[in-house]
């Protein structure tokens, strides 16, 4: 069985940014019930994944490359706003980041993510790190579907 150990953190700054990212364009096609089931187009490659409930920082993870022709049509089975983000790497002091910053209706939301070895490794935290939103599950980007991060600014100037 795969094993997703990660961590999730705000991002404050821009002292993270590469001149280089991935476009991603994401859906669930079951998000709703466990296993969650997502599709996506990453750059030239594409993928579906099945994972289960995340416990902590850890999840069961499978995640197998399709054609990329299979996902834009799957695409179009999936519920509620896709995810658009741009994927950003970036190394950190032996420690490799996903810097996530969101588009459309997560358009403001940047999240960094570390995969890790397992719950207790450490790290150097990088100066641009903010808030750990691991077990949030707002940041869940399955929950960003049907809450997206530009009605939690609605929901707070009412």
């Amino acid at each position: 069985m795969a094993t997703e150990i990660e961590r999730k953190f705000l991002v404050r700054g821009t002292g993270w940014r590469t001149d280089t990212g991935i476009r991603i364009i994401q859906g669930y096609l079951n998000r709703d019930s466990k296993p969650i089931v997502r599709v996506r187009l990453a750059g030239a490659r594409s993928f579906i994944s099945i994972k289960s409930t995340t416990i902590g920082a850890t999840r069961a993870e499978f995640e197998y490359e399709i054609p990329a022709c299979d996902v834009e049509h799957l695409l179009k089975f999936c519920g509620g706003p896709l995810i658009e983000k741009v994927r950003y790497t970036v190394t950190y002091n032996g420690t490799t980041w996903e810097i996530d910053e969101f588009h459309g209706a997560n358009a403001g939301l940047i999240i960094a993510e570390a995969e890790l070895e397992s719950e207790k490794q450490t790290f150097k935290r990088p100066p641009w790190l903010g808030a750990d939103v691991t077990e949030d599950p707002r940041y869940f980007n399955s929950n960003l579907v049907a809450c997206p991060y530009s009605s939690w600014r609605e929901q707070q100037e009412i």
